[in-house]
This record gives structure tokens, C-alpha cells and sequence, in this order.
């Protein structure tokens, strides 16, 4: 039977959602679209494992879906761009559920800034924070998922289909995981692996408060300015809520998507003109 959306911002959740009984972690999930897509899985039926860098607030966010759910996931902390870190997450997550079926790959955006802007440093943190972090999830992971195939999903960006003013970072790196993902989708199929990537345009997060506020700053320019330019950007004339994105999520990670690897999906509310 189909629920009602309630005050959680979830939606609908049927029977047959395609994750029932599956293993998934999701990284950088204490807010924003992270805890989003946890949430999700887990009122989809999913096992889930979430982890961040903060003990306090990973688990603030686990009592959430807890109370939102009925099911409480595990809470795990851990940095992201840390190997020693990553390893750990995938081996605790496998032990305590026994096994690994979904990965969502996802780590905080870069720093906004012009290419003359930017440091050695800058660049490094974003190889580390937001390219090699999604390596490392993926080779911890990978004899867990071999066992019985699985799914890998990346959050990225609409900056992978078009690039964005004054975010050369993110536009550099989130370009490189959907080449990952690409070659990944090909080497990983024989083994029942599905590799695909979910862009989301302008959703409703501190994220995008924190770009709306720097690119008001460097423009000098009013931020209430800022937000009109940019819902007149967006053909449905609003911004995207964290649970919207969430379903694009579940939908790749799920067996409904049993056809889908190496794809890329928009969630922008149709930001994005290009054809291709």
C-alpha cells in the first residue's frame, strides 16, 4: 500500500521499491543531499550505513531517519578523503550487515573561485576530497559488491553537462568522476555491477547558500538579486527539495534500474538546455 507524503518529505514508498533487504552506505550523509538519500534508502527498506566526519552530528541524523522511519541506520564517522578512513566504513558496514550491495559516493563540494584564484593546495584538497575519495570507496568495496553485484551511484553535478561560472574545482572534478564512472560501468558489468552518476542542479541546501553568498560577494551584488537570477534560470521556477533528489537516488541504486550503467542523471528542474 502506497503511503502518504508526510512531514519527513518523503514521498510515496510501494511495495516492489527495488531496495528491500539491500546493503547500502552513503558517505557524507549528516545533512544535506546525503542525509537525504539515507533517509530514502532506508524508508525504501534498505540497510543502511551512513558516515561523517562528526560523531555528534552523524548521529543526530541517524535518531532522525530513525524517528522518520522506524529503522535506525548505522552511524559510522570517518573523512572521506582519508584511505585508512574509507576502508574502515566499508569493512564495518559489510561486517555488521553482512555484505555491501549499493554505494552512493558523495563528498562536499569545492571551493567556489576563478582559476587565478586557486593554489596548488586548492587543487589537491579538491583531487583528494572529491576524484580519489570516490577510487578509494569503489576498490574497498568492489569484493563486496563482485559477490553479488550491485550498484554505485555518484553524486556530481549539472556542471558535468555544462560548466559553471567561478566553479572551475567543481567543474574539473565532477567532469572526471562521470569518466570514472564511464570506464567503471564497462570493466564492472560482467560481474553484475551497475555504475551511474545523479546530477543535481539547484537544490535547496547550505550548499547552495554558501555559492549564492560568494558569488553575491565577488559580484557586489545584492544576494536576494542573486537567488531571482537564478530561479529565472530554472524552467519550473523554483529550487529542487532534498528528497527529490533523494528518488533519483534510490531509483539508480534500486533494481528498477537493472538496465541503467553509465548513464547520468539531470535533477534540475530543467537548468540544463543541452541536448546531450
Amino acid at each position: 500500500m502506497t503511503q502518504q507524503r508526510n512531514s519527513t518529505g518523503l514521498g510515496g514508498v510501494a511495495a516492489g521499491d527495488g531496495l528491500e533487504g539491500k546493503i547500502a552506505l552513503v558517505s557524507a550523509a549528516s545533512q544535506g543531499l546525503g542525509y537525504a538519500t539515507a533517509l530514502r534508502l532506508t524508508a525504501g527498506g534498505a540497510h543502511v550505513a551512513m558516515f561523517s566526519r562528526s560523531v555528534t552530528r552523524i548521529a543526530q541524523a541517524a535518531d532522525r531517519i530513525a524517528e522518520a522511519t522506524g529503522q535506525r541506520p548505522l552511524a559510522l564517522t570517518g573523512d572521506i578523503r582519508i584511505a585508512d578512513d574509507v576502508r574502515r566504513v566499508v569493512a564495518e558496514t559489510a561486517e555488521a550487515y553482512g555484505g555491501l550491495d549499493i554505494i552512493v559516493h558523495n563528498a562536499g563540494g569545492p571551493p567556489a573561485g576563478s582559476f587565478e584564484a586557486l593554489r596548488d593546495e586548492d587543487w589537491q584538497q579538491a583531487h583528494e576530497r572529491n576524484f580519489l575519495s570516490a577510487v578509494r570507496l569503489v576498490r574497498e568495496a568492489l569484493p563486496h559488491l563482485k559477490q553479488g553485484g550491485g550498484s554505485i551511484v555518484n553524486v556530481v553535478s549539472i556542471s558535468v553537462k555544462q560548466p559553471l561560472g567561478g566553479l572551475i574545482l567543481s567543474n574539473a572534478y565532477r567532469a572526471a568522476i562521470v569518466g570514472l564512472a564511464k570506464s567503471l560501468a564497462d570493466e564492472l558489468a560482467p560481474y553484475g555491477i551497475r555504475v551511474n552518476n545523479a546530477a543535481p542542479g539547484r537544490i535547496a541546501t547550505e550548499r547552495i547558500k554558501e555559492l549564492d553568498a560568494h558569488q553575491a560577494k565577488t559580484q557586489d551584488r545584492p544576494l536576494e538579486e542573486i537567488e531571482r537570477g537564478s530561479l529565472q534560470a530554472i524552467p519550473l521556477g523554483r529550487y529542487g527539495e532534498p528528497a527529490e533528489f533523494a528518488e533519483a537516488i534510490a531509483f539508480l541504486a534500486s533494481d528498477r534500474a537493472s538496465y541503467i550503467t553509465g548513464a547520468t542523471l539531470q535533477v534540475d528542474g530543467g537548468m540544463v538546455r543541452a541536448i546531450q
